[in-house]
């Protein structure tokens, strides 16, 4: 017993002075909890006035985390002040600044793509739900943090961009506007009136009710191809999303072709179908067996009849 006298001297002080803080760690949960929820009550106040006003909405979240985030700090320190009266938050934030450097050299990266996106927040250049392509990713902005922009493909899968890259590289907004100018080459034979295919899709345009009168559409004579003449329709649609325009140019594609077929008893010019490219292959026939080994047996009896230069320079001189 009296080895384990000083173990349980020890035990009975620290139960003592546990109970004699318990009101103060009580407290300072307390303090704490009250502090969480004011961050999260802040948090969501930001959010509801970011979409009350329809703008600035991706920095109004972040924001909102930023705060919240700030509120719960100072309600951890305040909890541990009171929860330890010996604690002191000078001493966290000195060696929070003494390993600031290393963590900075760390976390370069991180910080890097931290500032990016409060830039990239503050200046807006594309807004959650906008359409954008990024390198070889192009979809939808899901959700814009502090670290990197999330976007969701047109094939249903997500992509997580950093921030650092959505800042130094180039990023085309395809939603930036209200209207948008699609286009969309049609092919005819040589043999084929100009004019009369291009009476016809502008036809097909305008008797869409997506496509805007005013920039009005008009086709254009690209190229002659190698097997057709080429044209090229442009017209503007609103909104400019990424479904109406493909389904606006495959009807347009096929309302252009049905309508050919339908003008092509009253146009003698179109009777003739499209051609299709022409390549001719040429190469010589190789040179017959019989030929080929004549030409080898000639060169090797040239060959065993030609003097022997080594011979003739290991040969003895004569006197």
């Amino acid at each position: 017993m009296d080895i384990l006298k000083p173990a349980l001297t020890r035990i009975h002080a620290l139960t003592r002075d546990l109970l004699t803080q318990l009101p103060n760690i009580v407290l300072g949960i307390v303090v704490f909890f009250l502090f969480y929820w004011l961050g999260k009550f802040v948090r969501g106040t930001m959010r509801n006035f970011a979409q009350n006003q329809k703008k600035h909405l991706s920095l109004g979240l972040v924001l909102g985390r930023l705060a919240q985030g700030g509120i719960v700090f100072v309600g951890l320190l305040i909890a541990l002040v009171i929860a330890i009266p010996s604690f002191q938050p000078a001493q966290l934030i000195q060696i929070l600044g003494i390993s600031g450097v290393a963590i900075g050299f760390a976390f370069k990266d991180i910080l890097q793509n931290f500032l990016a996106g409060i830039l990239l927040l503050l200046t807006e250049p594309f807004r959650l739900g906008d359409q954008i392509k990024v390198g070889a990713f192009e979809g939808t902005v899901e959700d814009i943090q502090t670290r990197a922009t999330f976007i969701k493909t047109y094939d249903g899968r997500r992509v997580v961009i950093p921030n650092g890259e959505l800042f130094n590289q180039s990023v085309t907004v395809n939603t930036a506007y209200d209207h948008r100018r699609l286009e969309s080459d049609f092919g005819i034979g040589f043999g084929d009136s100009v004019e009369d295919a291009r009476a016809i899709i502008l036809q097909v345009l305008r008797e869409d009710e997506v496509v805007l009168s005013d920039p009005a559409p008009d086709v254009l004579l690209l190229e002659l191809g190698a097997s057709s003449v080429n044209l090229r329709a442009r017209w503007w649609i609103a909104p400019p999303r990424r479904r109406p325009c493909l389904a606006r140019q495959d009807h347009h594609a096929r309302q252009a072709g049905a309508d050919r077929e339908r003008h092509r008893p009253a146009l003698p010019d179109a009777a003739d179908p499209l051609p299709r490219p022409d390549r001719s292959h040429r190469w010589r026939p190789q040179a017959p067996a019989r030929r080929l080994a004549r030409r080898q047996g000639r060169g090797a009896q040239a060959a065993r009849h030609r003097p022997s230069t080594c011979g003739r320079l290991l040969e003895p001189p004569t006197s």
